[in-house]
């Protein structure tokens, strides 16, 4: 079973920024858009989160429908959500076999998604 040393070991491997602000609690710093990517350790997973955006006041059933369509046409792992008011990108993997290559293509992926998603989420928060 990997550990919190094990988790924090990626994460300085990452060469991303980053700051611990809990004992098992992580943030990233990885990139222009995805710019605070959050990392928990809770035993037995590792959860990543990410806020994207708030919601938008105005066009939500287009915009919550958009968010469902980049769930199943763009997202194999991951998923969009919303908590409170703001729009998040989370995903979990699996802390017993954890590896490097598998932290660190999450992190990549989230960064990712956000990049390319955020040009099609940003246009509703616009339009309010």
């Amino acid at each position: 079973m990997k550990t919190r040393d094990d988790i924090e070991s990626y994460v300085m491997r990452l060469e991303l920024p980053y700051d611990e602000v809990g004992p098992e609690t992580w943030v990233i710093h990885a990139g222009e858009v995805a710019e605070k990517l959050i990392v928990m350790l809770a035993a037995p997973v590792v959860v990543f989160r990410c806020k994207v955006m708030d919601v938008p006041d105005q066009h939500r059933e287009e915009f919550f429908r958009t968010l469902l369509e980049l769930n199943v046409t763009e997202l194999v792992h991951g998923a969009y959500g919303v908590e409170g008011n703001s729009v998040v990108l989370g995903d979990a993997l699996q802390l017993e076999n954890l590896d490097y290559n598998e932290f660190q293509a999450t992190v990549e992926d989230i960064s990712l998604a956000v990049a390319n998603h955020y040009p099609k989420l940003a246009k509703f928060r616009a339009s309010a």
